[in-house]
């Protein structure tokens, strides 16, 4: 998208991240050369969005390969350890898995090289596909999303802001409420400021407005991202997407979710076997540095929650949209071959 940095890139040995924990302020690169830095990184959200971070995973295990040499063991002790940094983000799993199951098979250096490229570019460019298939159904007007699902999170179109952007592009969207996504922000400092840089209207508001924002008419549909579905439909999203999508139905409102088909985990037949990750409390109980609650005070601090599927309008996805029955459309859409979709299978 013009005017967003691109969010992570190989060049010359190097993985340079944007470090999404100083922005809006600084846009600042960091240089990572191992996969040990690439998951305090991963860990830390520096680099985050369950698609960047698949495509960040993959670029770690080429700069493996360049540093330490092609080896068996060395590409699996680098998956280990890409595995254990965010346990609800989906695609980067699946990524995971599909070189795994290439080593496994004997597949030489140079196959490797080429399938991990073809995964990155496969987890790219399916945002555009996301993005043209939810400009199609959803009819645009006043929006309402929550942490941020654009560039910063895909490293190209974006998920549900992708849908927004080509809405936008269509002149098709009179305004995006953004909420802010306590406790890190991500609405408030990334999506704001993917929006202000493309000249999208946006208001930033607090997690806790929307219902009432919804309750003046003031939204016409919501859209989120996903880290994980599971075969029912069920879906794994930053926390505080619950409370949109309960809010959305009562007041009979569209509710999109939007995520390309390696986020969707087959093994799962519902959102209750979605690993949710818990994160330290002090993001919670600290702000800008400073301890925002009586010393002695614990507390809890869920990354994501589920969206039961019986409260989503439709999962739009880089092969098509599902709708309910949800089992059935999602099973169709990963059934879908590489050759039917016009894909390159290198």
């Amino acid at each position: 998208m013009r005017g967003i940095p691109e969010p992570v890139y190989l060049e010359s040995g190097v993985l340079y991240v944007l470090d999404q924990r100083r922005l809006p302020h600084e846009e600042v690169y960091l240089e990572i050369k191992d996969v040990e830095h690439l998951c305090v990184a991963i860990k830390g959200l520096s680099v985050r969005g369950a698609p960047l971070i698949a495509i960040a995973a993959l670029y770690g295990l080429l700069l493996e390969i360049e540093d330490r040499g092609f080896s068996r063991e060395v590409l699996l002790f680098a998956m280990e350890k890409l595995a254990s940094t965010r346990p609800t983000a989906f695609n980067l799993f699946r990524a995971l898995d599909e070189v795994r199951k290439a080593v496994d098979s004997g597949a030489g250096e140079e196959k490797i090289k080429r399938l991990i490229k073809r995964l990155i570019t496969r987890e790219k460019e399916s945002t555009h596909r996301i993005a043209a298939y939810g400009a199609e159904i959803v009819g645009g007007g006043r929006a309402l999303t929550i942490c941020n699902t654009g560039v910063l999170a895909t490293g190209s179109m974006g998920t549900a802001l992708g849908i927004i952007f080509a809405l936008a592009e269509r002149g098709k969207i009179e305004m995006v409420y953004v909420s802010e996504t306590r406790p890190l922000l991500q609405g408030a400092r990334l999506t704001a400021w993917e929006l202000l840089k493309t000249g999208i209207p946006h208001r930033l508001i607090t997690d806790n407005t929307a219902a009432y924002l919804m309750s003046l008419g003031l939204v016409d549909f919501v859209v989120i991202g996903a880290d994980r579905i599971a075969l029912s439909g069920d879906t794994a999203n930053k926390i505080g997407s619950l409370s949109l999508a309960i809010s959305a139905k009562y007041y009979d409102i569209p509710f999109y979710v939007a995520a390309p088909v390696t986020t969707i985990d087959r093994s799962l037949l519902s959102g209750d076997e979605i690993p949710i990750e818990e994160r330290d409390e002090k993001e919670v109980l600290e702000f800008g540095g400073r301890t925002i609650a009586p010393e002695g005070t614990g507390a809890l601090n869920f990354a994501f929650d589920v969206v039961p599927s019986k409260l989503i309008t439709a999962i739009i996805t880089d092969r098509g949209v599902a709708r309910p029955p949800y089992r059935e459309a999602l099973e169709k859409l990963l059934s879908l071959s590489d050759a039917e979709l016009g894909e390159d299978a290198g």
